[in-house]
């Protein structure tokens, strides 16, 4: 039988202790923080969907100014918890089946409601890109004529979303909410967020933008469905729940599954599809907030909930902290050393990630950031892009140093195949 050190065998029987001060600390205890972690950051995206709901029920009884700002408020604040979520995508089959309803971008916004004439028409990739079911309550999708005179939360879940198979067509979840509470945001890459006016949720006489009556029955219905589906996953992370079941069933694939979702958020996913592609292409309808110009916030949390899974730590909405053994420690016991540069990268990641938030909060939106030939937007952009990149490869090693079988990481053609990007 080959030799090996006590730690390093005994971690690859599933049973080897990580040390924490005087307490020994084993890999199903990790996986108990982690799932925990998991428990609270639902159930705190929960709550706040269901603040968000009752500021959204306020904009519909009352429209103004006030109850307008108050929905907005309410919305970026349900996003602080959510996109710390984000990292159990991934290596948790039962979060990657669900996140579509809740979090798909980029949409074509013309399926919902009126759109600006630069906007366009159907196209040859999607022919209901500017169906606009607001104003129609009648119609057809893939020839079967649909009856929409009531918009309910089923009409958006079993008819709507991705109509005609086709993923664009986004009518629920957090960005469709975003859209009827900022509209459009028309600005290109300069200055500025959608603009839809209150008005716009008047009924009778000051209606702007026609059938308010439905927009605000769409509004009402996407934000009750948001909040369902935020039961539902909150539910798989509690005690008893099939989410905490599945990753603490077996040591070495929730291992595995904590690593597959840092891993691919971090590269594929934030450092790929939503930072370094909307670079490339100079696009603003690539910024994954785009309506609200919220998108500094969603990178930087996104990036947040990679360190929290890390290091076993998350800061409540509250104040509170949920904390336990972490994979910091198992990796620390096994290699201290790469303990040290994963944590400095971490840190490194979310320096660049603050200093973009920084800078939007600022003035300097990140739709600004994305402008061709804006030097000081694309040094900022690519630190962060950089700094997801350097955290993904200690990742990896992180993968070979625990004896875990090798995870093939998201990825994304504007990190790996730049050229196809234009293709």
């Amino acid at each position: 039988m080959k030799s090996c050190a006590i730690t390093t065998c005994a971690l690859a029987l599933g049973v080897g202790l990580a040390t924490e001060g005087n307490a020994e600390v084993s890999r199903t205890a990790i996986l108990q923080t982690y799932a925990d972690i998991a428990a609270a950051e639902y159930a705190d995206s929960l709550g706040a969907a269901r603040d968000l709901k009752a500021a959204v029920d306020a904009l519909i009884a009352e429209p103004s100014e006030a109850t307008l700002a108050g929905a907005r408020e309410a919305w970026l604040a349900a996003r602080v918890p959510y996109q710390q979520t984000e990292v159990f995508r991934f290596g948790n089959a039962i979060v990657d089946d669900w996140e579509g309803k809740v979090n798909a971008w980029p949409l074509d916004e013309g399926l919902i409601d009126y759109v600006d004439a630069s906007y366009g028409g159907p196209t040859d990739a999607n022919e209901l890109a500017a169906l606009n079911i607001i104003a129609n309550p009648s119609i057809t999708i893939a020839g079967v004529a649909v009856d929409a005179s009531a918009i309910t939360p089923d009409l958006i879940a079993d008819t709507l979303n991705e109509a005609d198979g086709i993923e664009t067509n986004v009518a629920r979840g957090y960005h469709a909410i975003e859209f009827l509470l900022w509209g459009q945001d028309l600005n290109g890459t300069g200055a500025g967020a959608g603009d839809r006016p209150f008005t716009d949720y008047v009924q009778g006489e000051g209606c702007t933008g026609g059938h308010c009556d439905r927009r605000a029955a769409y509004l009402e219905a996407a934000t009750a469905l948001l909040v369902g589906d935020l039961e539902f996953m909150a539910a798989e992370w509690a005690e008893g729940g099939a989410a905490r079941g599945a990753v603490t069933a077996d040591e070495g694939a929730g291992l595995v599954a904590i690593l597959t979702g840092m891993g691919s958020l971090s590269y594929g996913e934030q450092a790929g599809e939503r930072m370094r592609l909307g670079l490339m292409l100079n696009d603003p309808e690539e910024e994954h907030d785009c309506f609200s110009d919220n998108t500094h916030n969603s990178h930087y949390y996104d990036g947040l909930g990679v360190q929290n899974v890390y290091l076993g730590r998350y800061l409540r909405p509250d104040g509170s902290v949920v904390e336990g053994p972490s994979l910091s420690t198992l990796v620390a016991a096994t290699d201290p050393g790469l303990d040290a540069e994963m944590r400095a990268k971490l840190d490194t990641t979310m320096a660049a990630l603050g200093a973009i938030r920084t800078a939007a909060e600022g003035g300097f939106s990140y739709d600004m950031m994305l402008e061709q030939g804006n030097a000081e937007g694309e040094a900022l952009i690519m630190a962060g892009v950089n700094g997801l990149i350097d955290q993904t490869r200690s990742i990896e090693r992180i993968v070979t140093a625990l004896g875990l079988d090798s995870i093939a990481f998201e990825g994304s053609d504007s990190l790996d195949d730049p050229g196809a990007v234009f293709q």
